[in-house]
């Protein structure tokens, strides 16, 4: 009885031939890649709505380097410029928002990094 409890301990715990490498666990509903088993968005629970430009629906023409308050928004707490994809900021005004961001780098009114950690 002992002999057969080490036999089998033994070759479970080597990390060589494994019989069941071709299984896979079932994904859980809210880890990563869940949801995508429908074939397409069949089982999507939530809906994502589209990024719109703040600048466009706020009708602001220019983006002024001095306006510190605008332009935090747009700059993560690591210190980087957030990209387009995730504010949803249209490209034109992408630009003139990093140009305005790197104006106020340099006068100091915006840190070049964020926070020591």
């Amino acid at each position: 009885m002992a002999d057969e409890t080490r036999s089998t301990s033994s070759e479970s715990s080597s990390g060589g031939d494994r019989p069941d490498r071709g299984e896979r666990r079932p994904s859980r509903p809210g880890g990563p890649g869940g949801g995508r088993e429908g074939g397409g968005g069949a089982g999507r629970k939530y809906f994502r709505r589209k990024k719109v430009c703040k600048f466009c629906v706020e009708k602001i023409e220019a983006i002024n380097y001095k306006d510190i308050r605008l332009l935090a928004q747009f700059v993560a707490e690591s210190g980087r410029i957030v990209p387009r994809r995730l504010t949803g900021v249209c490209t034109p005004h992408q630009r003139r928002l990093s140009l305005a961001i790197k104006q106020a780098r340099n006068i100091a009114l915006l840190p070049f990094a964020g926070r020591a950690a």
